[in-house]
């Protein structure tokens, strides 16, 4: 069984060096891809632009997803997602500091799968990252592929 992808979708270099940092401690081995950007990301899972040639039908496990990007906010990324047939069942798990009640909406009102508000402290963001492992990659059962 090969490994899937986690596609990280943040701009913040902080949080991607946190976030990745993270993973590798939770002893999760899935090759992670980032975009630091909307379309960065649209282009890696649609296979064009800058990932011209890359199979879209291979779907990432998991997309952690920020709300706010430049170029294509997160809640865009998640519209168009959800409006593709190869992509419309891969979970999405927006990872944010919004503590905004209506990202909260927007986000689940898209499809979110789940929405996780990032804690400010390193061991709590520590825990997250290893329970959204956990979860995602070894105990949730993925939709057949289409």
């Amino acid at each position: 069984m090969t490994s899937k992808t986690i596609l990280l979708v943040e701009d913040n270099p902080d949080d991607v060096d946190l976030t990745l940092r993270a993973l590798k401690k939770s002893n999760i081995m899935n090759d992670i891809v980032v975009a630091e950007d909307g379309v960065a990301a649209l282009d890696y899972i649609f296979g064009r632009g800058a990932y011209d040639g890359r199979d879209p039908s291979d779907t990432p496990a998991v997309i952690l997803l920020d709300l706010k990007l430049p170029k294509v906010d997160g809640i865009e990324v998640l519209r168009k997602l959800r409006d593709n047939r190869l992509t419309h069942l891969t979970p999405v798990v927006i990872l944010t500091s919004s503590r905004e009640e209506q990202d909260r909406a927007d986000g689940y009102r898209c499809g979110a799968n789940s929405y996780i508000q990032k804690p400010v402290d390193f061991t709590r963001f520590m825990e997250a990252a290893h329970q959204l492992g956990l979860y995602w990659l070894v105990l949730n059962v993925p939709p057949p592929n289409q």
